[in-house]
């Protein structure tokens, strides 16, 4: 079965006509009329049942021109794509990540991936959830790995990876620490430790505070290393997502897990990039971070 024949097939049924199909495809109707019997001889099934002049298409003809429209799309892409990819000397891959996250798995993510296409050079930055979503807006990274704070939008590709529950860190000094889990009720009084750039702490502690149920005062730091110090020093408490294989905090630090309600904490973790930017090599790294996350 030739995708010529696929390809005349859809042309008559959208132009109701062999003529006019044979004009946009610059090929004699007879070619056309042949190519489609052909078709049929070898499905072993009518397609389109003629009457004089006219034809109508059969319910096995309009299920054929279905999906022969789809995979022809398919088919397209997929040249349109082999092309780009072989144009390019060298293909970039902008990758963004959240401050807080130290996971493991971006770091397999990558190293798997710049193994299996050496051929891609990868950019990485980090930053808070709202640092993330403008560089996708601007297009300055290609996807990124963030908790979802919003609906999902249609406009992006919204690939879960997983369901983290969040936990606290606290100092040993801190009688929270004997606990085995907190209610996020009992921490009202002890500072929240975020990390956030100063441009994005009012963003960060509105969404902790109206969103997830931190009541107390916010106190910040500019990287994970830092808040952890803050930690250590008894000033405060840092929430965490067990995002996949998060190291093991210092032994001056207890790690909680936190509930409201009575219930677990639970956020999304997943893979953004715009629907209308997606291509082979971003749906690739985020099988990778999907694969090493599960």
């Amino acid at each position: 079965m030739l995708f010529k024949q696929m390809k005349y097939f859809v042309s008559v049924i959208e132009k109701n006509s062999f003529t006019e199909a044979a004009e946009e495809l610059f090929v004699s109707q007879s070619a056309i009329s042949q190519q489609i019997r052909s078709l049929e001889e070898e499905l072993g099934v009518e397609l389109l049942h003629r009457q004089h002049r006219k034809f109508f298409v059969t319910p096995a003809g309009d299920y054929y021109y279905r999906e022969a429209k789809r995979l022809l799309a398919d088919i397209d892409a997929v040249i349109v794509e082999t092309k780009r990819i072989g144009e390019d000397s060298e293909t970039q891959l902008n990758l963004g990540y959240l401050r807080v996250y130290s996971g493991q798995e971006l770091h397999q993510a990558i190293a798997e991936f710049s193994e299996t296409y050496p051929e891609v050079s990868i950019n990485i930055i980090n930053g808070t959830h709202e640092e993330l979503y403008q560089e996708l807006l601007q297009n300055t990274v290609d996807v990124i790995l963030s908790d979802q704070r919003r609906a999902f939008s249609t406009e992006y590709i919204n690939y879960e990876l997983i369901q983290p529950q969040v936990y606290i860190e606290t100092s040993i000094r801190n009688p929270l620490s004997k606990e085995e889990k907190v209610e996020i009720a009992e921490l009202k009084n002890i500072p929240c430790i975020l990390v956030a750039s100063s441009e994005q702490q009012k963003l960060e502690e509105t969404f902790y505070r109206n969103t997830l149920g931190f009541n107390g005062t916010f106190l910040f730091a500019d990287s994970l290393e830092e808040a952890r110090l803050m930690v250590i020093g008894n000033r405060g408490f840092l929430p965490i997502e067990i995002a996949g294989m998060l190291t093991e905090p210092p032994i001056s630090i207890k790690r909680l897990p936190l509930l409201k309600s009575g219930e677990p904490l639970i956020r999304k973790y997943c893979a953004f990039w715009k629907k209308e930017r997606t291509n082979y090599y971003m749906e690739e790294f985020a099988n990778f971070l999907h694969k090493f996350f599960n």
